[in-house]
């Protein structure tokens, strides 16, 4: 092929890749904004002639005027509940208030009355432990139903639901982080906890509503006949129960009063790490949709993507020629600094050992670490095992696992079986973890898994003296691949809250650094390593 074919075809190429690309963030954006509208078109109309804002008009009111808003978790639940949008009846995000970062928790009463499902529990819990880490005051505005009663298992029971979000509040303000709470509609039975655990309550006059029992509940309890604003209204708890504190005549003034209440205050920690001038990346980060092949088989160059998220493009890269399927380095993202960890290929046993050093050093200087995972797993065979990957693989699970430095994780391709927990998969529980529109994770990669289970059905009909043709194989692998490959997607990882939430590379830069931000404000402990097995 002469050179002039070849820069046509991979300019073919490099146009395919990105129309393909921006099909996905398309699919992306669509979904996006089914969250962001909540309910029906009747059910917002019903809520605006009540006099109430729309719950993102409650969370742009409250938040400094042209601050950005980092929402964590707008696609929890997308398809989980029938009629129920994406982002499960919450908005959760961090916002400036007064110029300080607060985490904010909104109900959305447009998206079945605010009650909570299971997805709904798990994602207020993750914004608090969010919240927690980074030392965030948490601002919730409640509207709410409570709980949705069939899906009580989900709620109910256990570690992590509705009883978590009572004590994480317990121990958030036990340590000094503020809780404020702001009733706007409905808080009943469990739910009304939430505004009363915390440091201080506005309420809404004429709207908002706090009881244990509602006026039907206590009929039917005690024979009482009573009406709503007598048994739990604003001005009854403002004036003679005294659970609320501040008492509002309408959104727009709840939300001036909690500004005024977050102006009161202490500012905002000062950066314990240093910002260096920020520098423009190598190349515009739209290049990466050029640079990932929709095919996911089609492997990624690594390098030009970090060129197009870095300052500079530039990376201080640590032991460049050993164990090069793991591109190792410090950088700096937006000015911040951070210890990049990016797969190049498979892991082998010089890669681990090197990862484990460099996370040793990045937690010696206080670095934050970065994992931009692309990675089919460890390497696997007899060289392998008996070049010890096992316990180099243990060793580098154990550096990342009790790394206490900052981490976040970024999945860029697809992330698979150890590797996608080495490279700090949700369970070692990094600061944030997201994924690009293209991202995938599994236990296997959907071919590998096919073919293993294949391979078992065989073996299990030769014994018994069977035999197998290759189209009844093929038919057996066919939908094993298909349901590998949708469990796998980046959208199955957010509905299901595996992922704080999908972003574009365009995104990405201004997400890291305002996480890197908030990170840089809290004090890290000295990292404790468990025994490395030599």
């Amino acid at each position: 092929m002469n050179t002039a074919r070849r820069d046509a075809a991979a300019s073919d190429s490099r146009a395919s890749n990105r129309a393909a690309y921006q099909a996905l963030i398309d699919d992306l954006l669509a979904a996006r904004q089914a969250a962001w509208l909540g309910g029906n078109a009747a059910t917002r109309e019903r809520h605006v002639k009540r006099g109430k804002l729309l719950v993102r008009e409650r969370i742009d009111s409250l938040i400094d005027p042209g601050a950005p808003f980092m929402e964590l978790a707008e696609l929890a639940g997308e398809g989980l509940y029938e009629g129920v949008a994406p982002g499960a009846g919450l908005v959760t995000g961090v916002g400036l208030v007064q110029g300080r970062a607060c985490m904010i928790i909104a109900n959305d009463p447009t998206v079945k009355g605010g009650t909570y499902f299971g997805m709904t529990c798990r994602k207020h819990v993750r914004a608090q432990r969010f919240a927690w880490q980074h030392r965030l005051p948490c601002i919730t505005l409640v509207d709410s139903g409570g709980a949705f009663l069939p899906d009580q298992a989900n709620i109910f029971p256990d570690e992590g639901l509705f009883g978590s979000i009572f004590h994480n509040q317990v121990g958030m303000s036990a340590e000094g982080i503020a809780q404020i709470a702001v009733v706007m509609g409905a808080c009943t039975a469990g739910g009304a906890y939430i505004p009363a655990l915390c440091d201080e309550v506005v309420i809404v006059r004429g709207q908002g509503y706090m009881f244990l029992g509602g006026p039907q509940l206590v009929q039917a309890a005690t024979g009482e006949r009573i009406d709503a604003e007598t048994l739990g209204g604003a001005l009854m708890h403002s004036r003679v129960s005294g659970v609320t504190d501040h008492l509002a005549e309408n959104d727009g003034h709840a939300l001036a009063i909690t500004r005024r209440l977050v102006g009161e205050l202490p500012p905002m920690p000062p950066l314990l790490r240093p910002r260096a001038p920020v520098q423009a990346p190598a190349r515009p980060v739209l290049d990466v949709h050029e640079l990932i092949h929709p095919d996911p088989r089609k492997p990624t160059n690594t390098r030009e993507v970090l060129r197009c998220l870095l300052d500079g493009g530039e990376l201080t890269e640590f032991k460049q020629a050993f164990g090069d399927t793991l591109i190792t380095g410090f950088a700096r993202i937006d000015g911040w600094q951070v210890g990049v960890l990016a797969n190049q290929g498979v892991l082998f046993t010089e890669s681990a050992i090197k990862a484990t050093h460099f996370i040793d050093l990045c937690c010696k200087r206080n670095v934050p670490l970065l994992f931009l995972a692309d990675v089919a797993g460890f390497m696997v065979g007899q060289q392998a095992e008996q070049g010890g990957i096992a316990k180099a693989g243990a060793r580098f699970i154990t550096a990342m696992s009790a790394a206490a430095v900052p981490k976040f994780t970024l999945i860029i391709g697809g992330a698979y079986g150890a590797g996608y927990l080495a490279m700090c998969g949700r369970a070692f529980k990094p600061n944030a973890m997201f994924m690009w529109p293209n991202g995938r994770a599994a236990i296997m990669g959907p071919e590998q898994a096919a073919t293993t289970l294949a391979m078992v059905k065989r073996q299990n009909l030769e014994q018994g003296g069977q035999s197998w043709s290759a189209s009844d194989e093929e038919a057996f692998k066919a939908p094993i691949r298909a349901q590998y490959e949708a469990f796998a997607d980046a959208r199955n990882f957010a509905r299901h809250l595996w992922v704080d939430g999908i972003l574009t590379p365009a995104e990405t830069r201004p997400t890291l650094s305002l996480l890197l931000d908030l990170a840089a404000r809290v004090p890290v402990e000295p990292t404790r390593f468990g025994v490395f097995r030599m």
